[in-house]
């Protein structure tokens, strides 16, 4: 991740200086704007005494400040861990972490909070940074155990804790993996605490990153949290191809983006008609062809003259439908049929925009050279000469 590389000797990034994003690793993903830091608290009343921590990726804890630390946020500090210490950055103080609290439904006197010892001092970040740059050669050599060892899994990323002793190994797997003997071999080799954790393909998106088809960052590395399931059935309510190649994204999954627009689609789907409805009138069976959502359209074509579609408006299907279940007589569907204005088409004129070259001066045929020196007249080289005279 970029955080890893571009931090500097105190923990900061040196691009944006944690004003905004590197590009990459997303600095302000799940970034909280505190609006109540410029106000005072009421006379007596002491400062909510929780406090949110951001490691590395997108991992955010929730520390408990029992020694009441003039903590602020950007400041590293060292955080209680299961053995040993680690090192994070605050990210939230005051109020705010409270509402964080409720909205991920966790208790606030959970004995399962664990607390902050202090500031991180120099000597905290120098080991912190100095385990941090261990990760991508860790990583690799862990990969290189797992193809050793044949175990069908993918080691994607490699998590130190602040003070060295235990790494938490990411990894993504198909099927259950036995990797006893891989744990062995890696304590072995890099004499520290090892734990691993599996992940889902999303969030391995999540924690690498890239550009997605639309040209920006993956929403799942910049800002989205919930990574909620995406089907097929999405993407045909949105009347999608269904074209494995365009619908997935770079973790070989259905795009998240799928969900986005989905709620409004189904919305407007309630006042249409179900598209294997039938509409029964006494020239014949109509069957759905085509519906545009935003326009509100259908079109139907009857059983046998397939290739006449008659335009119909969701009321006007709908309507029919009903007078179908209540049996009442339908004539036809030109009854009903929708005459729309034929398109206007304005004229588009186009502008030379190279200047005075035209667009298509290369397509001109060239000539050859023999060519040309067949068209020119040949010289008379004697012209000039004058005419020998005769003896007499």
């Amino acid at each position: 991740m970029a955080c890893a590389s571009c931090s500097s000797a105190d923990g900061t990034p040196r691009g944006c200086k944690s004003n905004g994003t590197c590009g990459t690793d997303s600095c302000n993903k799940l970034t909280v704007f505190d609006w109540l830091s410029n106000m005072q608290l009421p006379g007596g009343q002491e400062p909510f005494n929780l406090v949110e921590v951001r490691f590395k990726n997108s991992r955010k804890e929730y520390f408990r400040n029992q020694d009441k630390l003039p903590l602020k946020i950007g400041d590293l500090v060292a955080t209680e861990a299961q053995s040993g210490h680690d090192i994070g950055q605050v990210t939230l103080t005051g109020e705010l972490v409270r509402f964080q609290l409720k909205k991920k439904k966790i208790k606030e006197n959970s004995e399962e909070i664990l607390k902050i010892y202090r500031m991180a001092s120099q000597k905290d970040i120098d080991k912190w940074q100095t385990a941090r740059d261990r990760e991508a050669e860790v990583q690799k050599r862990a990969r290189e155990m797992a193809i050793f060892l044949r175990l069908e899994m993918k080691i994607s990323d490699v998590e130190f804790q602040g003070d060295g002793s235990k790494a938490t190994f990411y990894y993504t797997a198909e099927n259950r993996v036995d990797f006893r003997q891989l744990i062995k071999d890696m304590a072995q080799a890099f004499s520290v605490r090892i734990e691993m954790k599996q992940i889902g393909l999303r969030q391995e998106a999540s924690r690498l990153g890239g550009i997605g088809s639309c040209g920006r960052e993956l929403c799942c590395s910049t800002w989205l949290t919930d990574f909620r399931t995406v089907s097929t059935a999405a993407a045909r309510y949105q009347q999608l191809s269904l074209n494995p190649e365009k619908l997935a994204g770079q973790c070989g999954k259905l795009k998240c983006c799928l969900n986005f627009e989905l709620d409004a689609y189904r919305k407007a789907l309630k006042t249409f008609p179900k598209l294997d409805a039938k509409l029964h009138t006494e020239k014949g069976i109509a069957v759905c062809q085509k519906t545009d959502i935003f326009k509100g359209y259908m079109w139907y074509a009857y059983k046998g003259d397939w290739m006449t579609w008659h335009l119909l408006t969701n009321e006007q299907a709908a309507e029919i439908v009903r007078k179908n279940k209540a049996k009442e007589p339908v004539a036809s569907l030109e009854e009903y049929v929708l005459d729309l204005p034929p398109a206007k088409t304005e004229e588009k004129v186009f502008e030379n925009v190279v200047g005075q070259d035209s667009l298509n001066r290369f397509d001109r045929p060239k000539q050859s050279k023999n060519k040309k020196s067949r068209n020119k007249k040949p010289r008379n080289r004697n012209r000039n000469r004058k005419a020998p005279q005769k003896n007499e």
